[in-house]
């Protein structure tokens, strides 16, 4: 990067990380047992340490000057909330320690993470992420296209220098889950008929894959046993629909200030997320009118059918039975980790599927 990018870039990653921790710190302090002032002390300095290691592997990325490359740089200098680098991190820990293969695989979950967001930015035709225009709209669809490729191949590239050749092949799984799950949501797009089913596997897919694979990639990085590997795998895919079925309920609420990116983008692409089913199923006329809007051959809604949606998503509670479901799910996988090792890192790990529930962007 240029030095100026750079500095930037610095600037921007050290503001969200604290954010992150002064976030996670306020819930911590809620649930984590014994001496708070030396709990916090511990969960501070790993933190913020591994953080700190991702970012600059993050920041090290030799990223060229084509359209793609700037295209990708644009999206990683923006920084984000790094959920994923830090489940890898705090699984490592619950075992052996954030060694240099936990930290490879803690940035090519980044990698993964933004790559997708690339590509969703393009098929939703998304004009913000993160508070900033998207890489889309200042170096085009095909650049951020490529950009979303090249990403996927050097976190590949990570997977494979750490090591480990079944965290790889679950790379590999992943990866396929989140295509057909992009090809399902696409083959539902602008059908009102979406079941909780199909709606949970576009989720599982798409989603929650990546955090289950984050928490096995660091519990195997952590050279723990099959059995708690598979407890973290559990953790990470209640807490990954979790966290996409708050996400659904932020898109529904409509702050686009909070939330960093456009408001109702889901429902004007005519996707049917979870608050809108909890609408269709209270609201008769919302549905009629969907049914008739659909009916026209329209696979998206106008900004009167959609303003009409999100109303009825205020006025059943759809948003609040989201989170609702959110935390149910946030509850099953605590209890799945309630057998592991009793470290700093178990319980920052509660404390962060806590945060997802309450996050506001």
């Amino acid at each position: 990067m240029k030095t100026s990018q750079g500095a930037a870039a610095l600037a921007s990653h050290v503001e969200t990380r604290g954010r992150v921790l002064a976030s996670l710190a306020s819930v911590v302090e809620q649930r984590v047992p014994g001496p708070m002032e030396t709990r916090l002390a511990e969960i501070r300095s790993f933190l913020s340490d591994d953080l700190s290691a991702v970012e600059r592997d993050l920041d090290g990325i030799q990223l060229g000057s084509t359209p793609m490359h700037e295209s990708a740089r644009h999206l990683l200098t923006l920084g984000g909330k790094r959920i994923r680098p830090m489940c890898v991190a705090l699984a490592s820990r619950i075992g052996g320690g954030f060694c240099q293969a936990a930290r490879e695989l803690a940035v090519a979950s980044e990698l993964v993470h933004n790559a997708t967001l690339l590509h969703d930015d393009v098929v939703d035709m998304g004009d913000r992420r993160r508070g900033a225009p998207t890489s889309r709209i200042l170096y085009g669809n095909a650049a951020s296209i490529f950009a979303g490729d090249w990403l996927l191949v050097d976190a590949l590239m990570r997977v494979r220098r750490a090591g480990m050749s079944d965290v790889l092949d679950r790379a590999l799984g992943v990866l396929a889950e989140m295509l057909e799950a992009e090809a399902l949501q696409l083959e539902r797009r602008g059908r009102a008929d979406v079941t909780l089913d199909q709606y949970m596997q576009v989720v599982r897919g798409k989603t929650a894959s990546l955090f289950r694979w984050a928490m096995f990639a660091g519990g195997r990085a952590g050279e723990l046993d099959e059995a708690s590997c598979a407890r973290l795998e559990r953790f990470g895919e209640a807490m990954g629909v979790a966290f996409q079925v708050v996400d659904d309920a932020l898109d529904a609420e409509g702050e686009t200030d909070v939330i960093g990116k456009e408001a109702l983008v889901d429902l004007r692409e005519g996707k049917v997320t979870y608050p809108l089913m909890v609408a269709l199923e209270r609201d008769a006329e919302l549905r009629s009118l969907l049914a008739e809007h659909l009916q026209s051959g329209a696979a998206t809604l106008d900004d009167a059918t959609a303003a009409r949606a999100a109303q009825s998503i205020r006025a059943s509670g759809g948003a609040t039975e989201a989170r609702a479901l959110a935390q149910r799910l946030v509850d099953g996988a605590i209890e799945e980790i309630s057998n592991l090792p009793d470290k700093p890192a178990t319980h920052v790990l509660v404390a962060v599927a806590h945060a997802v529930v309450n996050r506001r962007n």
